[in-house]
């Protein structure tokens, strides 16, 4: 008997009949004879309605009362689904994030989970009966209230199978699996049947929606096996462990919504420390910086730009910047699995096909195992799946060649 966690997102559960097959699948995994902790995100766009209603009353509502009112959704769900199987005979009982122990830091709409009290969660596993659990929320030590961002429930999940010491940790999405780039965008994409935490994460952190970043980093830290698999097939999934072999490029991640920012200046480079400084201050994440002599740019979501140029006009001086340049419109693409001796040749594939196809390259930054460019957004369907293509990723076999 082992003990598993299973985690369902907004889609899996965004509708009475969907909860209900949840319910069945759950059921089946009991019978199977598993010991099951299930935890929920809100039913589809629930959070989001919430976060319009506040919008409504207060454009600037507390964060702390933001917390309270998001983190009411989790509560309908997990309600719903305890509902639902008990009417397939199976005896469960719903837990808030902070009836289940989820001890968290102070950052309301940010939170960190800082520790797990697992007594409660055990006792009733150990009386048999389904723990379902509110994903995405916790409580600080003073009795307030968190929330742990979006892509929360991932990282409740995971960290809950860390702490219980789970075998196993299946998150059900309303894909197969992981696959080498978005198969909505790209219909040849390909299903891995395995992925490493730093290939995930890469991937996670570039845009994949898979699995939230900070849940890979969760697993990674405590070795737990994560599958990713779908909620509305039987399919088998994508493994996520450590001791997985690279199989060259891994696949095509691509952020939307992305923004240029570039300062100008003689010496600027030797600034990037105070700037890199400034912006973890703020919150806000620069994934890289790219510099030259007299210049020094960075890439950003859209919609943190305003903040970001208000930021640094404030600290001119201290950054000693002669220009700033702001461009938004970008989508960001990045290739994760590149090793550091083919990094070149891929590259100069990439910055070749992008020519042919008079699609410019804005931003260029090579790291570990990835590399990553700007476009303009409108070109990025075709340059995605062209890259898929020419890089080998429509057919695995193609892949030893990079």
């Amino acid at each position: 008997m082992a003990l598993i966690v299973q985690k369902f997102g907004g889609t899996s559960v965004g509708t009475v009949d969907r909860i209900r097959e949840v319910a069945k699948r759950v059921k089946e995994s009991r019978e199977a004879g598993h010991q099951l902790v299930v935890v929920l995100s809100a039913m589809g766009k629930t959070t989001d309605a919430l976060v319009q209603l506040a919008k409504e009353i207060s454009e600037h509502p507390d964060e702390r009362d933001m917390d309270m009112l998001v983190s009411t959704g989790e509560q309908v769900s997990i309600a719903l689904l305890a509902m639902a199987l008990q009417q397939e005979g199976c005896e469960a009982i719903p837990l808030t994030g902070w009836q289940a122990g989820i001890v968290t830091d102070s950052v309301h709409g940010e939170a960190r989970i800082k520790q797990i009290e697992t007594q409660r969660i055990r006792r009733h596993l150990a009386q048999g009966k389904i723990v379902i659990i509110a994903g995405f929320q916790g409580m600080d030590e003073q009795g307030a209230i968190t929330t742990l961002g979006r892509g929360g429930s991932d990282t409740s999940a995971v960290a809950l199978a860390a702490s219980l010491g789970a075998q196993l940790c299946e998150i059900y999405t309303d894909v197969a699996g992981v696959f080498t780039a978005d198969p909505r965008l790209v219909p040849t994409a390909q299903k891995l049947s395995a992925i490493s935490y730093q290939d995930m994460l890469d991937l996670a952190e570039l845009g994949a929606g898979v699995l939230h970043p900070r849940s890979v980093e969760t697993a990674r830290s405590h070795g737990v096996h994560v599958v990713v698999r779908s909620s509305f097939s039987n399919e088998e999934g994508t493994n996520v462990g450590r001791d997985v072999p690279a199989p060259g490029i891994t696949g095509i991640a691509h952020g939307e919504h992305v923004a240029i920012v570039t300062l100008k200046g003689e010496g600027i480079r030797s600034r990037t420390p105070v700037l890199s400084s400034l912006l973890q201050d703020a919150g806000i994440p620069v994934s890289a910086f790219v510099h030259g002599s007299s210049f020094l740019s960075f890439p950003l979501a859209k919609n943190q730009l305003q903040k970001v140029a208000a930021l640094l006009r404030e600290n001119r001086e201290q950054l000693g910047y002669r220009e700033l340049e702001e461009e938004g419109g970008f989508t960001m693409v990045s290739v994760v699995g590149v090793s550091r001796h083919s990094a070149a040749k891929v590259l100069k594939e990439i910055m070749g096909r992008m020519k042919l196809l008079h699609i410019p390259i804005r931003w260029v930054h090579q790291s570990e195992r990835r590399l990553s460019f700007a476009i303009r957004g409108n070109k990025a369907e075709t340059a995605i799946r062209t890259l898929h293509r020419e890089l080998g990723l429509d057919g695995r076999e193609e892949l030893a060649a990079f």
